[in-house]
């Protein structure tokens, strides 16, 4: 099932009375009689819409597109309706090029009663149109409908795009330079209402690219690197704001809590322990945000994300257990409590199957380095939503610790799901179509 945003062909117009019958034109300016209700009636009936539908209602005719295309409709209807109903989004660049696909995430708490999900839930799939420009893209982040999606390869161009209207724009060019590694957050601070995309790129020096080369041992190139900032609207221009105080980790930050973005950063020179380093969207500076003391959260191998509304961290341990730890209140030390311990488990369809026929790619791609499994989102449910090995999504109850294997149709043999909000959001920019 592909999701169309497209107005319908010639002769379904006429069938729903479009522009192309007079006759029809008219019936419909006065068949639902909603042109002439009043416009906060209008926003009221139209916000409580999915956003599937609001994009289906805009395509019937004229009068209908321009009700749905209110500036008011899109912060009403994200506000009541897709904040609460959101999709899961799967990404996926095996066996084909990239590809976009989504589900309900309401759909996953359906269960048969036999520790498997009902069937009955269909993936959708998205045709971003800028597929040609740039085929094999990576997820910087979801915020509020947008995504924001870079090219695998060269890191540029970036793209914004809604995927349920149809809406997107390539960024402006930021910054190069040789041999750089880039690492991209993207976000939205409501105390400002703008979207910012972060770049923190590190480069050798070049200065002392070539010192040593004749050595009898080879010598480590210093690093440099960058943070540059993008706001989108207005100018949609890039500034630099110097050097990185912190070596982040080479993933996207997809954690976006408290109108900041976090990340893992490595040991620096008169510091060995690893840091939980956010960056403020409204006043544009690096922090570093409390750790528990002692406890496993210290290690290397755990994975950031936002778990109901919370900053979580995800610390692997051995033979496949995991530990859920959550800050309950933000930048609160004391808060830092373990929730959830949740025990080894291999989903039925993975069972015949060899982690070595995953595509390197999609695995290196996936952020799991190595683990079995990637905690994804909360469910309505209380169960917490599981990726195994890219593969499998597997539903896990903390209060009856019962595992529940999710099976959709249409899901994609090899993917990244992350949570996405379904919505009519765009930049104050017009889009390029």
């Amino acid at each position: 099932m592909e999701f169309v945003h497209e107005p319908p062909c010639k002769k379904q117009r006429r069938e729903l009375g479009g522009d192309d019958d007079p006759r029809g034109e008219a019936e419909t300016k006065t068949e639902t009689g909603m042109e002439e209700l009043p416009r906060e009636i209008v926003l009221d009936i139209l916000s409580r819409l999915p956003v599937t539908s609001l994009v289906r209602f805009r395509l019937v005719c004229q009068s209908w597109r321009a009700l749905g295309g209110d500036p008011l409709l899109p912060d009403a209807q994200l506000a009541r309706t897709a904040a609460g109903d959101p999709f899961l989004v799967f990404h996926s660049d095996f066996p084909l090029r990239n590809q976009l696909s989504f589900v309900e995430l309401s759909a996953l708490g359906q269960d048969s009663g036999h520790g498997r999900s009902k069937k009955g839930a269909a993936v959708g799939k998205f045709s971003p149109p800028f597929l040609s420009s740039m085929g094999e893209f990576d997820v910087v982040g979801s915020c509020n409908g947008l995504l924001c999606l870079a090219d695998s390869l060269f890191r540029e161009p970036l793209f914004m795009y809604n995927p349920f209207t149809g809406d997107y724009r390539e960024l402006p060019r930021s910054r190069q330079y040789a041999d750089q590694t880039v690492v991209y957050g993207f976000g939205f601070h409501p105390a400002t209402q703008e979207y910012k995309v972060i770049k923190i790129a590190s480069y050798p020096n070049p200065s002392r690219a070539g010192a040593g080369a004749g050595a009898r041992r080879a010598r480590r190139v210093p690093q440099q690197s960058e943070v540059q900032v993008l706001t989108l609207g207005g100018s949609m221009a890039w500034r630099s704001l110097g050097r990185a105080p912190y070596q982040v980790d080479k993933r996207q930050s997809e954690t976006l809590v408290e109108g900041r973005l976090h990340w893992v950063a490595g040991p620096r020179r008169y510091r060995t322990a690893r840091q939980l380093v956010s960056f403020d969207l409204a006043d544009e500076q690096f922090r570093e945000v409390p750790k528990p003391e002692g406890g496993p959260i210290l290690r290397s191998n755990y994975q950031l994300m936002a778990l109901r509304g919370c900053l979580a961290a995800i610390v692997y341990c051995n033979y496949g257990k995991l530990e859920i730890w959550v800050m309950r209140t933000y930048n609160a030390k004391e808060s830092w409590a373990r929730e959830y311990v949740i025990g080894s488990y291999m989903p039925r369809s993975l069972k015949q199957q060899s982690a070595s026929a995953m595509p390197f790619k999609m695995w290196k791609s996936s952020g799991a380095n190595g683990r079995v499994s990637r905690v994804v989102c909360g469910l309505d449910s209380g169960e917490i939503l599981l990726e195994y090995k890219s593969r499998a999504l597997v539903a896990y109850d903390p209060r009856r610790c019962k595992f529940r294997d999710i099976s959709l149709q249409g899901m994609p043999s090899y993917f990244h799901a992350f949570v996405h909000v379904g919505s009519l959001s765009w930049i104050d920019s017009q889009p390029d179509t």
